[in-house]
């Protein structure tokens, strides 16, 4: 019990500081990013959670504030990006660039 406590003393402060980080929604459906244009806070640290709907993986990537991940299908996964400078950044997705394309702008 009484590792019990200690360990939660240490849990805590980290669960509280991850619910203050604001959450924004990407959402993949046909190879397309929804929305394509994501407006965020600057000079933020921000979690972007990005769905799947697709039957198929696909890997939400950027060169520009260098994050890559895969998404599996029917599912979501998050990402925590920033703080950023004012100013625009893309996104992809890796496996289909040719539709699954998209802006972050933070101001």
């Amino acid at each position: 019990m009484k590792r019990f406590l200690i360990a939660a003393l240490f849990v805590l402060p980290l669960a509280a500081v991850a619910t203050d980080v604001p959450m924004f929604t990407l959402t993949i459906t046909n190879h397309r990013y929804e929305p394509t244009t994501l407006k965020v806070p600057a000079d933020t640290k921000i979690q972007i959670k990005v769905v799947n709907n697709d039957s198929t993986p696909e890997e939400f990537e950027s060169s520009d504030f260098s994050r890559e991940k895969i998404v599996m299908p029917n599912s979501s996964i998050t990402v925590f990006v920033g703080p950023l400078k004012a100013g625009k950044y893309g996104f992809f997705g890796d496996f289909h660039q040719d539709t699954a394309q998209g802006t972050l702008i933070a101001e």
